[in-house]
Parts: C-alpha cells; sequence; structure tokens
C-alpha cells in the first residue's frame, strides 16, 4: 500500500463509520458464532467453525486496511482553481451522452455509483483539465474522447 491516499470528506466519513461497526458490531457477531461453534465439538472437522474464523481474519484485515488509509490519508482540497481534481464533480460528453462523476480517491471509485477513481484511465486523462477541454483515452476497443462540461 502506498504512503499517500487522497480521501474525499465523504469518503473518509464512510470508512471511519465501518471501522466502527466492523469493532463494535462485526467482532461481536463473529466471536459469538466462534463461540456457538465450538460447543459443536470437534473443531478439526467443524466447518461452522472454520468459517467464522475465515470471516473474522477477513474482518480484522479490513480493519487493518481501514486504519492504515486513515492514517495515511489525505483530505483533497476543495476546488479553487476550475481544474479537475479529487473531489471534483464533473460532467463529461462522450458519444453524445453525458456522464456525471465524483472524482475520488483510490480507494473510493466505484463508477456504477457516479465515484471515478483518479487512479482510473479516465481519472489520469480529466486530472488538471479545465471545462471545455476534450481528452483521449485509449481502450481496447479504440480511442474514445470525453469532452469535460462542467466541472464544481
Amino acid at each position: 500500500m502506498s504512503d499517500y491516499i487522497i480521501l474525499t470528506l465523504e469518503g473518509k466519513k464512510k470508512l471511519e463509520e465501518e471501522l466502527k461497526e466492523l469493532k463494535t458490531v462485526k467482532r461481536k457477531e463473529i466471536t459469538e458464532k466462534i463461540e456457538l461453534a465450538k460447543e459443536h465439538g470437534d473443531l478439526s472437522e467443524n466447518a461452522e467453525y472454520h468459517e467464522a474464523r475465515e470471516e473474522q481474519a477477513f474482518a480484522e484485515g479490513r480493519i487493518l486496511e481501514i486504519e492504515h488509509i486513515l492514517k495515511n490519508g489525505v483530505l483533497a482540497e476543495s476546488n479553487k482553481n476550475g481544474k479537475v481534481q479529487v473531489g471534483s464533480k464533473v460532467s463529461l460528453e462522450v458519444g453524445g451522452k453525458i456522464l456525471k462523476f465524483t472524482i475520488v480517491g483510490s480507494h473510493e471509485g466505484d463508477p456504477s455509483l457516479g465515484f471515478l477513481s483518479c487512479d482510473s484511465p479516465i481519472g489520469q486523462a480529466i486530472l488538471g483539465k479545465a471545462a471545455g477541454e476534450t481528452v483521449t483515452v485509449e481502450t481496447p476497443r479504440g480511442d474514445l474522447f470525453y469532452k469535460i462540461k462542467t466541472i464544481s
């Protein structure tokens, strides 16, 4: 993991909520599952026990990941220069369609929800550009041209 992680304020809040949920609720649920599974006897052949332990390992790994992100995260600055940056809300025109995204750090990206990672090919192409500019993004099917319509 890199030592420099850009977060939006919304992304930071979501991670803090997830961390709280994992530490207070999920840990307790998993501990109860493990204790219940132990009551069923031989642990070597106890599928419920092994499943609960795997769930515990995943949850603890996620806790460590979130803590790392929050420790090393830097909040994106507000957009004052009129150029696309992390935290900007942009509308892009491609192939006659208008797409709207919020540019976010790599840990927050989810294009289906309108959050475009700054590390994605489109994100990298539009960072630092102004409204009215057109950028080219190479894809396996050929180049796509994105015109930046608005930035806020």
